[in-house]
């Protein structure tokens, strides 16, 4: 009877692992674009004229294939004004860098790509980023009277447009916490901008400041064509669930003059940046 009752299980067990399918389901796939990292951020109190812009091409999801590099382009960034060039030498590894960038604030610069015998081009202008008045931690103001919250205090322009980005990153943790200020809230004011928590990798939760802390931070200018750039493209990553945003083309400023419908990914920026790191006590 023991060995009747082995049987019969071995052979359901063997039954059930039979009929197991592999099920083969199609992925999408995107055409591979082009993919311009072309942020020129000019250090408050540095000359500015080291900068670099990286050129890579999209992959599927699921490739394995991490050697993206771009090499053999041509980039170029013209000062609007007085068309000085600046040449961006290829570095090899999808990198191309000069020392020889001349910033100047409130000053339109196009970019140009040439690659595979198509020229991408995009304008932008390099924003002055608003002096910061006060740094300093407190309590006071955040939803709970027992985390320390961290302090900015800048003066922002009268001008209209000028929209601040925040970078918050605690020493020691892989990613920061994004941050942007709209101009039309807060146009022409004195803002005291804080923060409280910060995303902790491990526990996938938020967690508070603790006293020792190190939070390097940097502030900078930005475009309103660019605040809505960010705005999407942080929202297509920071939502889940309920709150997830609905999937679109996140589609930056640079346009293919050649053809047009092989547009870039990614963004080419200018912008002053305050950099500077803060210890909790």
């Amino acid at each position: 009877m023991k060995n009747y009752i082995k049987l019969t299980v071995l052979f359901v067990v063997v039954a059930f692992a039979s009929c197991s399918d592999v099920i083969d389901v199609p992925v999408q796939t995107a055409e591979t674009r082009l993919v311009i990292e072309a942020s020129l951020d000019w250090e408050k109190g540095t000359a500015g004229n080291d900068q670099t812009i990286s050129l890579r091409t999209s992959t599927p999801f699921f490739e394995t294939n991490t050697n993206t590099a771009v090499t053999g382009a041509t980039v170029t960034v013209t000062n609007d004004a007085d068309n000085s060039q600046f040449v961006f030498v290829d570095q090899n590894n999808g990198d191309y860098t000069t020392d020889e960038f001349v910033p100047v604030l409130n000053q339109s610069f196009t970019l140009e790509v040439i690659y595979n015998g198509e020229a991408y081009t995009a304008t932008e202008t390099l924003n002055p980023v608003p002096e910061i008045l006060n740094i300093y931690q407190g309590i006071e103001d955040g939803f709970s009277d027992e985390d320390i919250e961290l302090h900015v205090v800048f003066q922002d322009p009268p001008e209209e447009g000028n929209n601040v980005f925040f970078k918050f990153q605690n020493q020691g943790d892989l990613l920061p916490t994004l941050e942007i200020g709209d101009d039309r809230f807060v146009n022409g004011n004195e803002i005291d901008w804080w923060i409280e928590l910060f995303d902790d990798e491990e526990t996938d939760e938020l967690e508070s400041f603790q006293p020792g802390d190190i939070v390097d931070v940097e502030m900078s200018a930005i475009s309103t064509p660019y605040k809505d750039y960010l705005e999407i493209l942080i929202g297509q990553i920071g939502g889940s669930g309920l709150f997830e945003a609905t999937p679109v083309a996140v589609k930056g400023n640079c346009v293919n003059l050649t053809n047009p419908e092989n547009y870039a990914h990614g963004y080419f920026r200018l912008t002053e940046v305050n950099k500077f790191s803060y210890t909790f006590e």
